[in-house]
């Protein structure tokens, strides 16, 4: 397998799912053979790629994997769709120790094959995240550019170095990308000097605009880039997509 990043961060309405969707279609359109998978019980994910929901979750069904994967429309990009049932949302969240080692041994060993694997996990640092982190090679985190950007941010950073003393030299940080920025706000510029000066060459140099038509494009069931590929927020992820390409 190649390179698996897990999008991650405990806030929700951060571009977190707006994130994944949108570099998993990017890195899929560079040529890299890439899986999307949907561990957030919202699956918006999996709507925004215009997929409905699993009846069940296939990381929770007995049955073989790639059976379940679906395409969504754009070459080299298959998607693991997520599921609102509720019993699958308590097997996932809740850590049942038989579906914790089946998503463990999928996410690490049963979807070979890709150059990219992303994973959109739920905004929490629940058993289910830290899950997801310790099946990963790589943390991708979208911070918001507001005044509770950095809000809980120390909870988060402390689950990931815990997985990460778990796992010495296994997993990483591919990077923290600065979302819904405004360039016309004294505040935007504000959070991202903190954040540049707190975490320094790990924060991408690409920043992703508060721009209407990501918020569209979900609801046509396209990732932005497909929407108005002529767009701020597309020209946006094409550029970040390039980042986690140059940074492998």
């Amino acid at each position: 397998m190649g390179r698996v990043l897990c999008v991650v961060n405990q806030k929700g309405g951060v571009g977190k799912t707006t994130t994944a969707i949108n570099l998993a279609v990017g890195l899929a359109k560079s040529g890299a053979h890439t899986l999307l998978v949907d561990l957030d019980p919202q699956c918006n994910a999996t709507t925004g790629l215009g997929q409905t929901p699993a009846d069940t979750h296939p990381l929770v069904a007995d049955t073989p994997l790639k059976p379940a994967l679906r395409q969504p429309g754009v070459d080299r990009l298959d998607l693991l769709p997520g599921s609102r049932a509720f019993r699958d949302v308590e097997a996932l969240t809740h850590g049942d120790e038989r579906h914790t080692a089946r998503l463990r041994h999928s996410l690490s060993n049963g979807l070979n094959g890709y150059d990219f694997v992303l994973i959109d996990c739920p905004p929490s640092v629940g058993a289910l995240t830290q899950t997801a982190l310790a099946s990963s090679g790589e943390i991708l985190m979208p911070i918001q550019c507001e005044y509770f950007a950095m809000e809980g941010l120390a909870q988060m950073i402390d689950v990931i170095r815990a997985v990460m003393q778990r796992r010495p030299n296994e997993l990483q940080f591919a990077g923290i990308v600065l979302t819904m920025y405004d360039h016309t706000l004294e505040l935007t510029h504000e959070v991202e000097g903190q954040v540049r000066d707190f975490f320094g060459e790990i924060v991408y140099q690409t920043v992703i605009p508060r721009d209407v038509v990501v918020s569209e494009a979900p609801s046509h069931g396209r990732s932005v880039i497909d929407y108005a590929p002529r767009s701020r927020g597309a020209r946006a992820y094409v550029e970040l997509c390039m980042e986690v390409l140059e940074r492998d």
